[in-house]
C-alpha cells in the first residue's frame, strides 16, 4: 500500500489478535493480551536502535560489546487507549521515558480534541514511537505528531494495533516522514468511523466502558 506502512505478521501476534478481536474475551484477557502484543510489536519497532560499543570485562575476557547509544527512547501514549500498548513495551525497555497526549474523538465532526500534554525534555535528541491501538480516520494520530513535532521531536514511529487504509493513507499523506507499523491492515472504515471488521472501542475493550 505505501512504503511508509510495515505489517507485522508473526504468528504469535497474529494469533493473539484474533483473540482480541472475538466479541466475548472479557476485559482482563483483551488487556493482557495487548500487553503482550505490543512486545512484539516493540522487537520489530527498535530494530533499527542506534547502537555503539563499550570495553567491558567478562567472567573470561574482555571485549568491545554493543550498548545503545544517545539519549533514552520516549514512548508517547495517546490516551487513553494508547497506555495498552505502552504497558508491553514498557515491559520491554523500562529504561524509557514517557509522554502522554490525551485527545478524545468528538462523535459528530470526528475530530480531536486535547485535554493533556506531558513530555520529556530534549525531545529532538530521542527516538521517539507514539502508540495508539486504531489508527481509524487518522484524525487523533496526525494532531497528535503534530504536537510532537512541535515539542522537537524528529525521529519518529507511530505505532498501532489495527489500522484502517483510510488513516493509513491520511496519515501518510500528513506525515509522510513517520514510519507506520500495525500488526493488521483491516478493509476499510464504517460510516461512524470504526475500523471492520476491527475490534470495537479499544478503550472501551480495555476497560469495560460504554
Amino acid at each position: 500500500m505505501t512504503d511508509n506502512l510495515t505489517v507485522v505478521t508473526h504468528p504469535l501476534i497474529q494469533h493473539k489478535l484474533t483473540l482480541m478481536r472475538d466479541v466475548g474475551t472479557a476485559s482482563a484477557v483483551f488487556r493482557q493480551l495487548l500487553r503482550e502484543i505490543s512486545m512484539l510489536l516493540a522487537y520489530e519497532v527498535l530494530r533499527d536502535l542506534p547502537t555503539t560499543t563499550k570495553t567491558i570485562h567478562t567472567p573470561l575476557a574482555e571485549m568491545s560489546a554493543p550498548i545503545l547509544e544517545g539519549r533514552k527512547l520516549v514512548f508517547v501514549s495517546i490516551l487513553r487507549a494508547g497506555n495498552g500498548l505502552l504497558d508491553g513495551m514498557l515491559d520491554l525497555v523500562p529504561s524509557a521515558r514517557v509522554g502522554h497526549i490525551g485527545l478524545y474523538r468528538d462523535p459528530k465532526t470526528l475530530q480531536p480534541v486535547e485535554y493533556y500534554l506531558k513530555l520529556p525534555e530534549y525531545m529532538n535528541e530521542r527516538t521517539c514511537i507514539a502508540v495508539d491501538p486504531m489508527l481509524a480516520t487518522s484524525n487523533s494520530a496526525s494532531a497528535a505528531l503534530n504536537r510532537l513535532k512541535e515539542a522537537g521531536a524528529r525521529d519518529i514511529k507511530f505505532v498501532c494495533l489495527l489500522a484502517a487504509p483510510e488513516g493509513v493513507e491520511a496519515l501518510t499523506t500528513a506525515h509522510p516522514d513517520v514510519q507506520i507499523y500495525t500488526a493488521a491492515l483491516d478493509e476499510c472504515l464504517n460510516d461512524h468511523g470504526y475500523i471492520v471488521p476491527g475490534l470495537g472501542d479499544a478503550g472501551d475493550r480495555m476497560y469495560g466502558t460504554k
